[in-house]
């Protein structure tokens, strides 16, 4: 009888352990979710190729504002601007809009911005391969009313921090003109040559979602840096869209 008993809590325990197991490997498997009062987040994966990858952070913010969409990562040597944008939007509380963060993650061994001539940056070219072969179509397909892609740069420019809309008299330069107008030291430059422009900001402009570039010095300290995103971030924010 104490024999059948142990055998009994031996099997209870081995179907526990299982289920628990089974349970465990499926959650792995599953779309990341955090979920607070006032808001549902998800980290979805778009798609990959043989030079990286695509991701997206849906619903930060107000999920029934406006959709507005991020793009970080199309030049991957500009990263810093990249981690400021993702650390500091995702713990703003009280946004207007709802956002979606696109991240491209080249696999070309990079570390930061340099003195290199743009086409000898490493993952510049595969960057904007990924934003035209898996953001572009998401965005333009995903009901959003503005898009922003965030870069940096060496300090080649006459302007440090500053936002523009590589395509002229539309809704995107007037929403850009409207974010710097709402800020202190974010301007409105417009340098007329973009690498990246064919890839994401022009097709978007041109098939009917106003897009501009967040362009900052790489070469700033952190904390301005983080000064100077909370001013785009709040421009953004504050549009009427």
């Amino acid at each position: 009888m104490i024999k059948k008993r142990y055998l009994a809590i031996l099997l209870i325990i081995l179907i526990v352990a299982v289920y628990g197991f089974v349970t465990i490997n499926q959650s792995a498997h599953e779309p990341q979710t955090t979920v607070n009062e006032t808001q549902t987040t998800t980290h979805e994966f778009l798609g990959n190729d043989s030079t990286g990858s695509v991701e997206v952070i849906r619903n930060v913010g107000n999920p029934n504002g406006e959709r507005v969409a991020y793009v970080v990562g199309v030049h991957p040597l500009e990263n810093d601007t990249h981690k400021t944008l993702l650390n500091l939007l995702q713990q703003q509380a009280n946004l207007n809009c709802c956002y979606d963060i696109y991240i491209i993650n080249v696999d070309l061994d990079f570390s930061q911005y340099g003195q290199l001539y743009p086409d000898d940056e490493p993952g510049r070219a595969e960057g904007q391969d990924l934003a035209y072969k898996y953001v572009y179509p998401a965005i333009v397909n995903g009901s959003y009313k503005f898009a922003v892609d965030v870069h940096a740069h060496g300090g080649a420019y006459p302007y440090d921090t500053f936002v523009f809309c590589p395509v002229d008299g539309g809704t995107g330069e007037s929403y850009g003109r409207n974010v710097s107008e709402s800020t202190q030291n974010v301007s409105y430059y417009n340098p007329y040559q973009t690498t990246s422009g064919p890839y994401l900001t022009i097709p978007l402009n041109e098939n009917g979602i106003p897009a501009i570039y967040f362009e900052e010095n790489s070469f700033y300290s952190q904390d301005i840096k983080d000064s100077h995103m909370m001013e785009l971030i709040r421009g953004v924010d504050n549009l009427k869209l």
